[in-house]
């Protein structure tokens, strides 16, 4: 363990952390450049980029779903605008006035059946809009693959929406990309919690396939980088880091960077299967590790290179992607996550304000306490994650495991930060739909359930004493939501009434 703390270590000295990862890149930024629009701003990849291009002086306007007031919170230079990709009146709105566009948009997370018409209907809708406002630019991240090859659907789909966007006027810059590794990374957590989870990995073999992955950082640098090279437009490049290596070789020094001796066995396999298996382990859902290893048939490396020509910075290796990932996590510092756009569209998902009527079913459980409210606050804003419930952790992590089994997200997601919260942020099977500091606590459920549900808790004043309460709201879906609510109200008697008197005895005065 000695030499893998040292290696951190040496990354750590050789290089400080820092938020930004575009104070090395060779270009610089274009001064007096309009307007530049982020698609995917409420994702991975899109929420990192947008503070470079903060950073770097430009004028930035993102294009979400649904408004949030996370994101003014998060970017308060940014221009917002709301709109969906399959809507053109949308877009001819929100590509209005703007220079340059980042196409961070998929729609892998909406299954096998669904996402590849999806995708190329949006890529359609896109290009469009683009040539009505005489945009110069549209930069594009896609999936490497060879097309010569029998290619899984995902990597097929990235690379038809590169062919309907090129089809128009607007100069079109793919880049074209492996498996991305950053904290936070659905790649990243797949490797991570396959090897931390099981002393045996059956090894099919198809994760012979050679890949070449790139950290989180360079693919940020290279979207930036391009950019502001305008030499770059209307050209396609493959980018990726230092090594070329398969899947088995990844896990292996994943395993060796955690100190873990793990045995690997060869193993025939039936992908769907594999992936299904695969999520219970790991936080990712069942549809994203399915259409990520389906990928995995491909082997994905980069031919075209003429990137370094315009860019020439040194990539990171594998093995300093992880051990910076790693240390992201260590500092609790993941900036941004794969759950924040999962489910998909859970920005248009039905908030507890617009429920008509209210919900049909309540239970409340409440304390009067002398503990201040702050501490109160706090303690609630612990739960899930590593923490846990605080108490029956096993019913918590039964209902995960059904959950699973439904294709559902399941309590292993976790959190993306143990140390703080902000509105969308997911805490196992609920994501925060509003949060009052010090007063109150909304959660809804995003767990596969027959009807909508809500948690709330809040601290409220009473004089000396503050009253702590946790209320459970439920509108059902049909006979079978009835039910439903009905078999779990026994359960919910001693899980909230143990979880309230839990936060009382945690929070610190």
């Amino acid at each position: 363990m000695m030499t893998n703390q040292t290696e951190r270590d040496t990354v750590s000295a050789a290089e400080p952390h820092r938020d930004l990862f575009c104070s090395d890149l060779p270009s610089g930024p274009l001064p007096g450049m309009g307007r530049v629009l982020v698609t995917g701003a409420s994702g991975y990849i899109g929420g990192r980029l947008v503070p470079e291009l903060l950073a770097r002086g430009y004028s930035v306007r993102i294009m979400v779903r649904a408004p949030s007031p996370v994101y003014q919170e998060q970017w308060p230079q940014v221009e917002v605008v709301a709109a969906d990709a399959l809507d053109p009146t949308q877009l001819r709105i929100a590509l209005h006035g703007v220079d340059t566009a980042f196409y961070l948009i998929h729609s892998l997370l909406l299954g096998q059946r669904e996402f590849a018409a999806a995708d190329i209907q949006a890529a359609i809708n896109f290009r469009t809009a683009a040539e009505e406002n005489k945009l110069n630019r549209i930069i594009y991240l896609g999936g490497l693959g060879d097309t010569q090859s029998t290619l899984s659907l995902h990597l097929q789909s990235r690379i038809q929406v590169a062919e309907e966007l090129r089809k128009g006027s607007v100069p079109v810059t793919t880049l074209r990309a492996a498996i991305i590794i950053g904290s936070g990374s659905a790649s990243y957590e797949i490797i991570q919690h396959l090897v931390k989870k099981l002393p045996i990995l059956v090894i099919p073999r198809w994760a012979k396939t050679k890949c070449q992955p790139i950290a989180i950082r360079d693919v940020i640098k290279y979207l930036v980088g391009t950019m502001e090279i305008p030499e770059t437009a209307g050209c396609s490049f493959d980018i990726g880091g230092n090594d070329i290596l398969s899947y088995h070789e990844m896990l292996n020094i994943r395993a060796e960077l955690l100190g873990k001796k793990r045995l690997f066995i060869p193993f025939f396999s039936i992908l769907p299967l594999y992936s299904y298996v695969g999520s219970f382990v790991t936080p990712v859902p069942a549809p994203i590790t399915r259409s990520l290893m389906e990928g995995l048939k491909n082997e994905v490396i980069c031919q075209n290179t003429a990137i370094r020509h315009y860019l020439p910075f040194r990539t990171l290796s594998y093995r300093e992607a992880i051990i910076r990932a790693m240390n992201r996590e260590e500092q609790d510092q993941i900036h941004t996550r794969w759950s924040d756009a999962y489910p998909p569209a859970h920005e248009l998902a039905l908030k507890f304000h617009e429920l008509t009527g209210g919900p049909r079913y309540t239970g409340t459980y409440s304390l009067t306490t002398a503990k201040e409210g702050s501490a109160l606050f706090a303690a609630i804003c612990k739960i899930g994650g590593k923490e846990g419930w605080f108490s029956n952790n096993l019913l918590w992590r039964m209902r995960g495991a059904i959950d699973k089994m439904l294709l559902g997200v399941g309590t292993a997601r976790g959190r993306k930060s143990h140390s703080s919260l902000r509105i969308n942020d997911v805490i196992d099977f609920w994501r925060v739909e509003d949060l009052q500091k010090d007063r109150r606590l909304l959660l809804r459920a995003e767990m596969k359930l027959p009807g909508k549900a809500w948690l709330e808790f809040t601290v409220r004043d009473d004089r000396t004493r503050r009253i702590l309460t946790i209320s459970a709201y439920y509108h059902p879906e049909g006979y079978l939501g009835r039910v439903y609510w009905f078999i779990f109200l026994p359960f919910h008697e001693i899980l909230f009434n143990n979880l309230i008197k839990q936060i009382e005895a945690r929070s610190r005065d």
